[in-house]
């Protein structure tokens, strides 16, 4: 028997195994053959404490000093640039207050992005508050804490029932099963799926998959100072990654949980409201990939135990927001857990607490 049983092994999974296995024995239980498969691998991997509604604006906030601290190195310099023609004014003028952007010339636009198109381009606001995260080196280093405290992370075990026997919690897999007094559900888009299989309540969660493509760079100097770039009401994101560039379509299609791809037809209009802004087209897409990302139905995380199951803890819903608030997040986990005084907000505890559906 082990102390916690914790079902995903995305960064929510692993991130609360490195502060859970403090507590005891823990054991993280994830279904693909390596941790971080599916939206956790397939990150934008940015920074913006802005991002989100004001709950999880304070858990980015909350979750700065874990990213601060210089021993893990894990933010390097990324502007954030917000772009717009003239008939998405008010979508401008809405994402400037919610980001916390300040306007700048079309002319300060392109000196960090020369290939925009003026023509169409008529409003642009930029932060330098926003980094880039080592999304890898990040999940490594909660890998890593959690395994000195003697935690345990399975893969290849994906869950297929979940019994209550009295105080304890007996999780079957197609392996092996295992019993703890705690289960955490921190299994993503498959989050609803797992509480069904344990009778807990009924939250609607929801995934939604996003496409991304990487292009080449679409010009021969150097894209590692550019900004990542996001078109007003994020119709469209951009960002260099390793030398190419990044872009999104945005999109927010619900979907059922599985290994998301792109869609071809998605991608092709996505790319077209990138071109409106450039002056130099896409030539051809070098590879595609999609993650879903779940969203509770007041689009915060929910995070806490279920009132009617004793021992089944939510953490999910991170949406776009999973790696920027998971030191938050996990450690906010423990302190409910352990049944000590939380150092977040009590009014943010309650925002999350998954009570607020009942």
């Amino acid at each position: 028997m082990v102390e916690i049983i914790i079902i995903g092994g995305g960064i929510a999974g692993i991130s609360a195994a490195a502060h859970l296995s403090s507590l005891g024995e823990v054991v993280v239980l994830e279904a693909e053959e390596v941790i971080g498969y599916h939206a956790t691998g397939r990150s934008a991997a940015i920074y913006v404490g802005s991002y989100g509604n004001l709950t999880i604006n304070e858990l980015n906030t909350a979750s700065l000093p874990f990213f601060s601290d210089p021993s893990h190195q894990l933010l390097s310099r990324r502007d954030f640039m917000l772009l717009a023609s003239k008939n998405q004014k008010l979508a401008f003028e809405k994402d400037i207050k919610s980001l916390d952007l300040n306007e700048i010339s079309i002319e300060m636009a392109l000196g960090k992005v020369p290939i925009l198109n003026s023509s169409a381009l008529a409003f642009a606001a930029v932060t330098s508050r926003t980094r880039d995260i080592d999304t890898n080196q990040m999940l490594q280093v909660y890998v890593k804490e959690a395994k000195r405290n003697k935690s345990k992370i399975i893969t290849n075990a994906k869950v297929t029932q979940i019994i209550k026997t009295g105080s304890l919690w007996r999780v079957v897999t197609q392996t092996d099963e295992y019993i703890a007094p705690i289960v955490v559900n921190a299994a993503g888009a498959w989050v609803k799926k797992v509480a069904e299989l344990a009778g807990a309540s009924c939250i609607d969660f929801q995934p939604y998959r996003r496409s991304v493509v990487r292009i080449p760079a679409p010009v021969e100097d150097d894209l590692s100072d550019w900004p990542m770039m996001i078109g007003a009401g994020e119709s469209w994101w951009a960002k260099p990654d390793a030398g190419k560039l990044m872009v999104s379509p945005s999109e927010e299609y619900p979907m059922e949980p599985h290994d998301a791809w792109a869609d071809d037809l998605v991608i092709a209009e996505g790319l077209s409201r990138y071109e409106e802004m450039m002056t130099i087209p896409v030539t051809h897409v070098e590879n595609s990939w999609a993650g879903l990302r779940t969203f509770a139905p007041d689009r915060s995380l929910v995070v806490g135990f279920d009132s009617l199951i004793k021992g089944f803890f939510w953490l999910g819903g991170q949406g776009g927001y999973g790696f920027q608030t998971a030191p938050a997040v996990s450690e906010l986990a423990k302190q409910i857990i352990n049944g000590k005084r939380t150092t977040l907000d009590s009014v943010v505890v309650s925002e999350l607490s998954p009570d607020r559906f009942i």
